[in-house]
């Protein structure tokens, strides 16, 4: 390999375009229209447009993605995580083009993509797994009469779904059918695909991984568990290498499973294998991610091994530089510094970054997409960057975490810096008294106040408008600034909604993003508290509900990006 294209953007995108300058090979970045100015397209050594905004016209368009790697004449393609990176059609795509596909081949993705699929796996090698549905169901009402026989909670899992995406959890038989949609709905919006399957949802459990390395030669090495514990809406907040607080048996089995998961479906490059540990003592088979995961740095941090690097070589057939699990040296964490506000829920808070300031010292490595000035869009994830902080022990990390955390510095927009400062005084998390974090912990047993960082004002990155010209003869694109185009009477621009002083009748929009559904028709009479719309923002779903009792005006049309603050109907009172 020579060249490698990059489909992926922000901090992952920085994070193998370094690897590819370790390794000797010249990257190539592609960017969407709010990521123009973004630094990872600077570092690389070539960078191409995908025009357009939405993730489904740019970093999720095969087609496009394959036009740059010919117009680039790259050697190889990196998909990074999420978007593509699980998807089999482009794995197959890129290599019918002639290409390199740095991941486990397409047949392997499909057969542990599919979570019914990687579960007949589990099962065959004698992984540990609770009960779960046969399949996909086909309805709602399906789901329904799952948990009518098998009881609650029960999770509801996008079959081609992954990072906590298209899942959901029902705890009252009443909330089924809703929650049975909208994982339906966010599997079609993450991943193309809304099939979703069942299975029973251990109660408070703990997750914990397994780091999988495996070349084409048929050796498969586990690099150590991870503990990612600490969830909101099924995403991950925090990480931890090694996993704490298990014993020598547990470890054991989840690493044997892992293994013999791995070697049964034949997988080669970095992966990753997940489990549940319930409160007593169970583990359940999760799911396998076939991709490099966000928080594969403290697996890095805690074994020596450059696991992109591992990916370029087992790419191009050589063997693993390791053949047997190296001994893991020391505890880090992994902090995801996220565009949320905790003090609302961790709703998404796109903006512009005024000052970006992140700590260094013994012990602190930065992966980031970010700097000062930079441009948080809504049409993508809310991860910042990443803080990984890595000690002798486990008490001298997190003494090392807290110095580091102090010194971060982020203005501009509100992020999930002052959750993870709490969390890392809480007895829960720190484990004087026992480890009593489980993925639910911060819904139901995390107590702390956080002041609410005011809105931030839009920030719209610089939007390109794109003109043909002709250059020797020859026709060209070019991409230029709207703002240096305004006097252009041929460049239309249509302006978000007006945000308007106070007015308690106006419905507005709680975050930056668009309309998912109206839950109300227009000039519907609701009561407070009533369901109104479903937004999706930075890939999650949010429910809007009404704040008053009125008849409610729908003005916003669905699928149209919204600022934070912008109105999208308003309450008129009931006449009497």
């Amino acid at each position: 390999m020579k060249k490698i294209l990059i489909a992926n953007r922000g901090e992952i995108a920085i994070r193998i375009i370094r690897a590819c300058r370790d390794y000797g090979v010249r990257s190539v970045a592609v960017y969407a229209d709010p990521d123009a100015e973004a630094p990872f397209v600077q570092l690389a050594d070539e960078a191409y447009a995908l025009p357009g905004v939405k993730p489904a016209e740019t970093y999720l368009d095969i087609a496009k993605l394959l036009e740059v790697a010919r117009r680039a004449e790259v050697d190889a393609v990196h998909p990074g995580y999420g978007f593509l990176s699980e998807r089999a059609e482009f794995a197959r795509a890129v290599a019918d083009a002639g290409l390199i596909w740095i991941g486990p081949d397409a047949d392997v993705i499909d057969a542990l993509g599919d979570k019914v699929s990687a579960r007949r796996i589990a099962q065959s090698v004698g992984a540990p797994l609770v009960a779960g549905s046969n399949g996909p169901v086909a309805s709602a009402d399906e789901a329904l009469a799952f948990a009518q026989q098998n009881g609650l909670p029960m999770a509801i899992k996008a079959a081609y779904g992954g990072g906590g995406r298209g899942m959901k959890v029902a705890r009252e038989l009443g909330e089924v059918k809703e929650l049975y949609e909208s994982a339906v709905r966010e599997a079609v919006a993450a991943f193309g695909r809304g099939e979703c399957f069942l299975e029973r949802f251990l109660d408070r459990p703990r997750h914990i991984e397994a780091q999988v390395i495996a070349d084409k030669h048929g050796k498969v090495v586990v690099l150590g568990t991870r503990d990612c514990s600490l969830q909101r809406r099924n995403q991950k907040l925090v990480e931890e290498a090694p996993a704490p607080f298990i014993t020598d048996e547990q470890r054991q089995i989840i690493e044997d499973a892992a293994k013999r998961i791995c070697a049964a479906a034949g997988y080669s490059s970095a992966g990753t294998v997940e489990f549940l540990l319930g409160q007593d003592g169970t583990i359940s088979f999760l799911e396998v991610n076939t991709r490099l995961q966000v928080e594969h740095p403290v697996t890095e941090e805690t074994t020596g091994v450059d696991l992109v690097i591992e990916q370029f070589r087992v790419a191009e057939g050589k063997p693993l530089s390791i053949s047997e699990p190296p001994r893991a040296c020391g505890h880090a964490f992994e902090f995801r510094i996220n565009a949320e506000d905790p003090a609302k829920g961790f709703l998404p808070t796109p903006g512009r970054i005024t000052h970006f300031a992140p700590p260094s010292g013994p012990g602190v490595r930065l992966d980031s997409g970010v700097e000062s000035g930079s441009v948080i869009p809504g049409q993508y994830d809310s991860l910042i960057a990443k803080l990984i902080v890595t000690g002798r022990t486990r008490e001298e990390a997190l003494k090392r975490a807290r110095r580091a955390l102090a010194e971060f510095k982020i203005e501009g927009l509100a992020t999930v810096l002052p959750f993870h400062k709490a969390v890392l005084e809480h007895p829960d998390f720190t484990g004087e008294a026992g480890f009593a974090v489980h993925t639910r912990w911060i819904e139901t047993d995390f107590k702390a106040g956080f002041e609410s960082m005011a809105r931030p004002e839009p920030a719209e990155a610089p939007e390109l408008v794109r003109l043909a010209l002709e250059i020797d003869g020859k026709r060209h694109q070019v991409g230029l600034p709207r703002s240096l185009l305004a006097g252009l009477s041929n460049v239309t621009h249509h302006e978000p909604a007006a945000v308007q002083g106070a007015d308690d009748a106006a419905l507005r929009a709680p975050i930056a993003g668009s309309i998912q559904a109206w839950k109300v028709e227009d000039k519907a009479e609701v009561q407070a508290g009533d369901l109104l719309a479903v937004m999706e923002a930075m890939k999650m779903e949010v429910q809007i509900t009404a704040s008053r009792a009125g008849i409610v005006r729908l003005s916003a049309k669905p699928g149209v990006f919204l600022n934070a603050g912008d109105v999208i109907g308003r309450y008129e009172s009931v006449s009497k």
